[in-house]
């Protein structure tokens, strides 16, 4: 006879509102959902374990404390066999940049070397130019009635960015697009078995791709940033298979960095100043407004909804006892949203100036923000002066997750 495990009074709560944000209702607009979770603390007992924050400062707090670790390899193993925190994705995914802490992740952070202002100054022509062909299919395509910027758009400005920066086979866009799209699962809140099995199955595929292309590169040698990456490595690593490897982790990391959050963020962005015809309106004659537009856009719905961080010791976190190794997931999408940060903060206003925490923070503050700030930009500056009339034709459909937002359609009209 199977025995129903009640939770504990204090989980109870989150209980109900975390089978809600997993329907498709919840996913398409989290945010009365993540109100209802404030108003229980800003620190509450999540269902499974650990704690949910949803209080902005202390989400920031931790975000910027060195007290509080990523749940690297060392953790995800004493997590034991047969979890989510051990399945082949997330192993992998442990040995990337963002499953390090320091000391190594301060110097694999360092060969990086990305994305300084010479290079962006560099990448600006290139995303100008992809941009304007993108959008010139945009109208073609409007010609005839309505489009999905989000497949047209948001989803090719990334890949065709950072594939054309690694020096990528065009012909390779599609599927790296595809299964980043499936990868990105182990990295959920909370997957299902079928998600990490796809999650699995991407990361293998890609292994295989990004092992080749490092090995490629070792024999013929160019200007490029993998090229880059083997010399500084092998000037660190004697062991040749070492360095290559650690190669290969920088490249799936970049990858896999550039292409989710930054289609997304291109997708909300365009969605909420069209949800939002006055604030369009406005920008189509105010063009200096676009920075703060893609900045309240990241304000407002963030690409990453949740981020988790590990206790290295005993503490308080908001009053609450935390223990060591014990997990706390910052509900980034739901502090966004704290009326003690923000003034109206259910509000879209490309006026306002926000704090906001879509790129984390701290030693793990996100090496390719400026990257996704300069897509965004161009992006945004280039469609109101083209599309001042865009209209959305119907609410957009979401892909099934929690913690990584996705559109999967975006349909769009020029009137």
């Amino acid at each position: 006879m199977e025995i129903a495990i009640t939770p504990p009074p204090d989980r109870r709560f989150a209980v109900s509102l975390f089978s809600r944000l997993r329907t498709a209702k919840g996913q398409a607009n989290p945010f009365p959902i993540y109100a209802e979770l404030r108003s229980g603390g800003g620190v509450v007992a999540a269902p499974w374990g650990g704690h949910i924050v949803t209080d902005f400062d202390l989400c920031d707090r931790v975000l910027r404390s060195r007290d509080w670790l990523e749940p690297d390899a060392r953790w995800r193993e004493q997590q034991g066999d047969g979890t989510r925190w051990t399945a082949p994705s997330a192993r992998e995914m442990s040995r990337t940049l963002p499953g390090l802490n320091p000391p190594e992740h301060t110097w694999v952070r360092r060969t990086a070397g990305m994305f300084d202002r010479a290079e962006l100054q560099q990448l600006r022509g290139t995303i100008t130019r992809i941009t304007s062909s993108l959008l010139d299919s945009l109208a073609e395509q409007l010609r005839e009635g309505e489009a999905d910027f989000n497949a047209l758009v948001s989803e090719e400005l990334p890949i065709a960015t950072i594939g054309h920066w690694l020096g990528l086979p065009t012909a390779d866009f599609p599927r790296l697009r595809e299964l980043t799209h499936d990868q990105v699962f182990t990295q959920e809140l909370l997957p299902s078995a079928s998600q990490l099995a796809k999650s699995d199955a991407a990361t293998a595929e890609l292994r295989v791709y990004f092992t080749d292309l490092v090995r490629h590169r070792r024999a013929r040698p160019g200007e490029d940033p993998v090229s880059r990456w083997i010399t500084a490595w092998d000037a660190m690593e004697s062991d040749r298979d070492k360095a290559d490897e650690a190669v290969y982790f920088l490249a799936l990391f970049v990858l896999l960095a550039a292409l989710e959050t930054t289609s997304t963020l291109l997708s909300t962005m365009t969605l909420l100043l069209l949800e939002h015809p006055r604030q369009w309106r406005r920008l189509t004659v105010h063009h200096d407004l676009v920075p703060s537009a893609v900045e309240e856009s990241l304000r407002y719905d963030p690409p990453t909804h949740v981020i988790s961080r590990v206790s290295s010791r005993d503490c308080l976190l908001g009053g609450v006892e935390i223990h060591k190794d014990e997990m706390v997931h910052l509900m980034v999408g739901a502090a966004h949203r704290d009326p003690a940060k923000h003034e109206d903060p259910e509000l879209f206003n490309v006026h306002r100036k926000p704090a906001h925490l879509a790129f984390s923070g701290g030693v793990h503050y996100c090496l390719g923000a400026p990257l996704a700030r300069l897509e965004a930009q161009t992006l945004l500056h280039h469609l109101v002066r083209r599309f001042p009339r865009l209209t959305l034709v119907r609410r957009p459909s979401w892909a099934p997750r929690v913690a990584f937002r996705r559109l999967l359609t975006l349909d769009v009209a020029h009137t």
